[in-house]
């Protein structure tokens, strides 16, 4: 089998790589349609999250079930399935209250290695949720996103309160930041401004449902929001980075009693208490609950209501990672998909 390893900062190899088993009653084993490069992938491939020796890449992935061990009960081979990138039980009391990234029995990353023709899931029938009938190959990079970040963007979305008659602002113009405003758009938001200085992006953005771009960044880029906003600030703000500027940027445009979802992995964030206490903004983000959203989102897109998958601007076969890392890492991609 062929999978992506990450072996040092920049430096990406396609090779040979066990096939997955059925390890655990509770496993499936997929021979993937589609995966991709996500935005996480590119911290330690540029040095900045460490890794420990030769790391398997790739947290996001649709494809069709070819095994499952004797006690999974709802997900069958020859099924095509849509997977989260966390491993849950989708039963526990945390599951089911929708957190399950915080599933007692979680696995996080349980999907990694998932930039390979075939994939091991543990706990596949709380993880994995099978499509109404195989589908249209134009759909698959939709699904796709919604392993990932569409769910992410959603989930954002959902943190940040957005809804009828919000005013919502978007750090963060990579794929979650994109999805992110498609969905605001989908929950009914009155307004939705962009941050973004890639005319790209910004199309995209437009395209998805945002009615304003700001160019702008820091301090400027919070005052511009503020001019939108009658000088009060977003009720909703999703930051979709994960640094320092970023999340203080998101704080800093959001109103009082407003509301920032974040849920961009976070580096080096520290959050000054005085500042956040003053400020009557709530925080609600981490890393996203998927799998509470799949079912919703794959009906929405096989009834083709959204169409997520225009964020995969860079398509390559499996065997071309590595110049789909380059090409997200010098922002010439937003997010490549890779067909194993």
């Amino acid at each position: 089998m062929r999978g992506t390893v990450l072996y040092a900062p920049g430096d990406v190899r396609v090779e040979d790589r066990p096939e997955p088993t059925i390890e655990q009653p509770t496993d499936a084993v997929l021979r993937l349609a589609a995966t991709c490069v996500c935005g996480s992938d590119l911290w330690p491939y540029r040095g900045i999250e460490k890794i420990d020796g030769p790391s398997p890449m790739g947290h996001e992935y649709v494809g069709i079930v070819e095994e499952v061990g004797r006690d999974v009960s709802t997900i069958k081979p020859g099924q095509f399935v849509v997977g989260s990138f966390f491993a849950s039980d989708n039963t526990c009391e945390i599951c089911r209250a929708g957190y399950q990234t915080h599933c007692v029995n979680r696995q996080p990353g349980a999907a990694t290695g998932g930039q390979a023709q075939r994939l091991r899931v543990p706990l596949a029938d709380g993880t994995l949720v099978a499509t109404p009938g195989m589908p249209d190959d134009d759909l698959i990079p939709s699904l796709l996103a919604a392993s990932d970040v569409l769910g992410t963007g959603w989930f954002a979305a959902v943190a940040a309160q957005a809804g009828p008659g919000t005013t919502v602002a978007v750090v963060g113009d990579g794929a979650v930041g994109l999805l992110g405003v498609l969905a605001a758009t989908q929950l009914g938001a009155e307004r939705i401004i962009m941050m973004s200085r890639h005319e790209p992006r910004q199309r995209l953005a437009l395209e998805f449902g945002a009615t304003d771009i700001v160019t702008e960044r820091g301090d400027e880029g919070v005052a511009r929001i503020k001019d939108l906003s009658n000088g009060l600030g977003a009720h909703s703000v999703i930051e979709a980075v994960g640094t320092q500027e970023s999340m203080m940027q998101a704080i800093r445009a959001t109103r009082a009693g407003g509301h920032v979802g974040y849920v961009g992995v976070s580096h080096g964030v520290s959050l000054p208490g005085e500042e956040l206490f003053f400020s009557g903004v709530h925080l609600h983000g981490g890393p996203a609950p998927v799998r509470r959203f799949l079912p919703d989102l794959i009906d929405r897109i096989c009834h083709r209501e959204i169409d997520p998958g225009k964020v995969f601007d860079l398509e390559l076969p499996l065997e071309q990672a590595a110049e789909g890392y380059r090409a997200m890492d010098e922002r010439r991609a937003i997010k490549t998909l890779l067909r194993p």
